[in-house]
């Protein structure tokens, strides 16, 4: 059996009268001042006196099985999201911890007594209003805002064993599932692919973007990557609700946590935003995001006719020079192979589509640490979305790009790429169609994990080949 977690200390087991608490107090050396940040409703700034701290008090009350701190921050009366307070009691969240505030009211109405402040991680006890400091809580304060030192970052990808949550169930840091609130799959499956990448998941996890004053979308989205690697969480899954509402903010509500959307669209916005609130401009680099996906391609293009009935060859001009454009690119979009129109009676002999317009040379003038590729699987009309199940065959490992890659007077790139992540869609195309699922690889131990959403499974390598891979991420050999 796996070693069950251990409690908290327990020193008091009744409650006690206001007359003990006070001959408590009095008999306690140690005095702090009060919370100078305490902010009132009318934003004026109040003074706390100082007042001794207990160590113990009300501590037995606290119900570590009520707590989720993945959801807004927001007060549950107020709705504003300063100063806010979480009842280590019920859960809910407060604003304030004066006389006149929404967390004081609720220790007198409910009997309720410890809360932490969101921000500063301080644990007060109301209406007595005195600061809190016990080891015991440390296990909160850590679930709250969990932290990671460079050397335990850098054990993340070869550790394999399991963490236990509360209710002594196994999960594996990293490997987790998120939520689905309502219909934000396609936000989850991108998420879970982006944390999976070492040098971004490295760089979320460790920088301190707080300090550097960076925008909501980046605070969020890293406070979610160190949520998900949390050796130490309370349940063995994560809400992004946090992340979500701020996408939703970010973007003017192009993309919602109620309405299913195409995860190629959001990966695009979301790794532009992310690299423009990162300071990201033009130049190669100037990113992480850049730094970890950015390449670039000279694309070659040629008119061509239809196929000839006869000698089923395309009619390419030869004499006509090529369309000649050079651009840096985040990922790649790959057409795939038209879809047989139908059939003989035999079902042996495939009638196929006839191509015209024009074909296209690619040809990667500068190759990234990690690629991404997108199969252009939907082709939409007015009338209806069109989807392509054709298989695409890909090798786990050593995708040799060499054949598209120009090679440049400078050293010679290297063109080999593992699979790192693939991102699935099954079932019919069409916003709130189909479901979206992704595969994982755990670098350590080799072994592949399916997600979809809440849901965490082993997976066989061979299964992959059998799934309908919409978005794939690569990492180069080397890199």
């Amino acid at each position: 059996m796996p070693p069950k977690r251990s409690a908290p200390a327990e020193t008091s087991k009744a409650k006690r009268t206001k007359a003990e608490i006070k001959n408590d107090l009095a008999t306690m050396v140690e005095t702090v001042n009060g919370d100078d940040d305490e902010v009132a409703e009318n934003g004026v700034t109040e003074s706390v006196e100082a007042v001794p701290v207990s160590r113990d008090l009300y501590l037995d009350t606290v119900d570590r099985h009520m707590l989720d701190f993945d959801f807004e921050k927001v007060c549950s009366v107020s709705l504003s999201n300063l100063n806010v307070y979480a009842c280590l009691f019920c859960g809910k969240y407060f604003q304030g911890r004066g006389k006149s505030s929404h967390a004081y009211f609720h220790s007198l109405h409910e009997d309720h007594h410890v809360f932490i402040n969101l921000h500063t991680l301080k644990v007060y006890v109301l209406p007595d209003n005195y600061e809190v400091t016990d080891p015991s809580l440390n296990d909160i304060k850590y679930v709250l805002h969990p932290t990671f030192t460079k050397a335990q970052v850098e054990a993340l990808d070869s550790e394999t064993k399991p963490s236990y949550d509360l209710n002594n169930r196994k999960y594996l840091p990293g490997f987790v599932g998120l939520n689905n609130v309502k219909a934000n799959d396609y936000v989850n499956v991108v998420i879970q692919a982006l944390i999976h990448i070492p040098q971004l998941r490295d760089y979320f996890i460790l920088e301190d973007h707080e300090a550097q004053n960076r925008s909501q979308l980046v605070l969020r989205f890293g406070e979610l990557v160190r949520k998900m690697w949390n050796p130490r969480a309370f349940k063995g899954q994560v809400s992004p609700h946090e992340l979500l509402q701020e996408i939703m903010n970010a973007s003017n509500r192009r993309f919602k946590l109620s309405e299913q959307a195409d995860p190629v669209e959001f990966l695009s916005w979301f790794l532009n935003t992310l690299h423009r609130d990162l300071g990201g401009g033009k130049k190669k680099n100037s990113s992480i995001i850049y730094k970890t996906f950015q390449g670039e391609v000279k694309v070659e293009t040629r008119k061509v006719a239809a196929k000839d009935a006869d000698s089923h060859q395309m009619n390419v001009d030869q004499d006509e020079a090529p369309q000649v454009t050079k651009s840096p690119f985040l990922f790649l979009a790959l057409d795939l192979p038209p879809m047989p129109l139908y059939q003989d009676e035999d079902e042996k002999n495939i009638i196929p589509h006839e191509l015209a317009g024009s074909i296209k040379r690619y040809h990667i003038t500068r190759l990234p640490q990690y690629i991404i590729f997108q199969m252009k699987r939907f082709a939409k009309n007015p009338w209806v979305s069109e989807k392509n199940t054709t298989i695409v065959e890909f090798p786990l490992k050593h995708l040799d790009l060499r054949e598209c890659v120009e090679q440049q007077d400078e050293a010679p790139l290297s063109t080999q790429y593992d699979l790192l992540a693939n991102i699935c869609h099954e079932g019919q195309p069409g916003v709130g169609k189909g479901v979206y699922k992704v595969h994982v690889k755990h670098r350590g131990t080799e072994q592949w994990y399916q997600i979809q959403d809440l849901i965490v499974e082993v997976l066989q390598p061979e299964m992959i080949f059998l799934s309908e891979s919409y978005i794939q991420v690569g990492v180069g050999e080397g890199r």
